[in-house]
């Protein structure tokens, strides 16, 4: 008999569009949520859908000639609420979706965006609003939106060394107006650590398989733990507040999910121990991370060394019959998700008894 304190994860609303679904984001304090895509004749699309009485309505659309990739508010103010986005061309573009007009717009990365993600719209005294780019010409580039035109950090490979597609970036670990991290994931499986207050490479490793998509579980805290996740159906958490100088971060490594890559994983905007992780399968995992007696131990020499903790998997269900690519949690409800699929699908879910865990 099945726990009555287990979460359901359950399919709200399903809409089919007749184009790719790249990302899909909720815009903030509202019942709207944009989702980018390419139509079928290559050009780029961002559509506006509010959720009225049950049911998914298109009300703004805009089309470009570059197929769109990935998409954030997180470098915006929840009062202005500006959209930025990454396409095929490697464009990045904010936008004001009220006016379905550009306000900012620059060329710098070569080729695709893969992912983006954005800081600092709303957070006071823990730095400047920046966006963080990665692209399939191997580089990772920070911005200032308030600055045009170039960069404000570059990284990059070292004159000679082969340039892999970076297909996952993320900001954490800014907490203050100084310290910022930039997390990126590659295509060989490299995971980087770049630390933008002293411009240096904190930390690295190799999960062994391409980094789909990377996330903090809180980015204005100091760090505290870190999903990684990849191809072969595996993810990593790491445990990011002790860092050993030769062990390197404490992990978790599931890779229990015999259903091809994992796509994307998620935090909950209400409980940072809880994250979703979508697969190759359709299926949406919920997991909650549990912490050890004691995050770290010192060893012989007197250096701590951090101690990974479980993980506990509280459901799973599948929802769609393709790969799920991007899925966002509502920050102002609980539960509330917004999901898109290659089957060209978008979905509102809805996961049920969240506040018992």
């Amino acid at each position: 008999m099945e726990n009555q304190d287990t979460p359901q994860i359950i399919t709200h609303i399903e809409h089919n569009l007749n184009h790719s679904l790249f990302d899909c984001k909720w815009i903030p304090c509202s019942a709207k949520f944009v989702v980018i895509g390419c139509l079928p004749k290559g050009s780029g699309t961002i559509e506006i859908f509010e959720i009225t009485s049950g049911e998914i309505n298109k009300i703004k659309e805009i089309e470009r000639p570059n197929s769109y990739k990935c998409g954030t508010f997180g470098a915006s103010s929840d009062i202005e609420r500006r959209l930025a986005t990454g396409d095929f061309k490697g464009t990045l573009e904010i936008w004001d979706l009220e006016k379905t007009c550009q306000v900012y717009i620059t060329k710098e990365h070569t080729d695709i965006i893969n992912s983006i993600d954005g800081i600092g719209g709303n957070t006071f005294n823990c730095g400047a609003p920046e966006l963080v780019t990665g692209s399939r010409d191997g580089t990772v580039k920070v911005w200032d939106p308030r600055q045009r035109g170039k960069p404000v950090a570059n990284m990059q490979p070292m004159k000679g060394e082969i340039k892999r597609d970076c297909w996952a970036v993320a900001f954490g670990n800014s907490f203050n107006d100084a310290e910022r991290i930039v997390v990126a994931g590659y295509d060989n499986g490299d995971l980087k650590m770049f630390d933008l207050r002293t411009m240096s490479l904190r930390w690295e490793c190799n999960l062994r398989n391409g980094v789909c998509s990377t996330e903090f579980d809180r980015k204005d805290i100091p760090m505290n733990k870190l999903v990684a996740t990849t191809l072969e159906g595996k993810f990593h958490v790491f445990d990011i507040r002790t860092q050993n100088p030769t062990k390197g971060f404490a992990q978790v490594l599931d890779n229990s999910t015999k259903s091809g890559t994992i796509w994307v994983s998620r935090h909950l905007p209400q409980n940072r121990d809880i994250f979703v992780t979508c697969a190759g399968n359709g299926q949406v995992s919920l997991w909650k991370y549990e912490y050890p007696e004691q995050r770290f131990h010192v060893d012989g020499h007197g250096v701590a060394v951090g101690v990974p903790g479980k993980l506990n998997r509280l459901q799973r269900m599948v929802i769609s019959s393709q790969p799920i690519n991007a899925l966002d949690w509502n920050k102002d409800h609980l539960g509330l998700a917004v999901a898109t699929a290659y089957d060209q699908y978008v979905r509102v879910i809805v996961t049920t008894k969240l506040n018992l865990h």
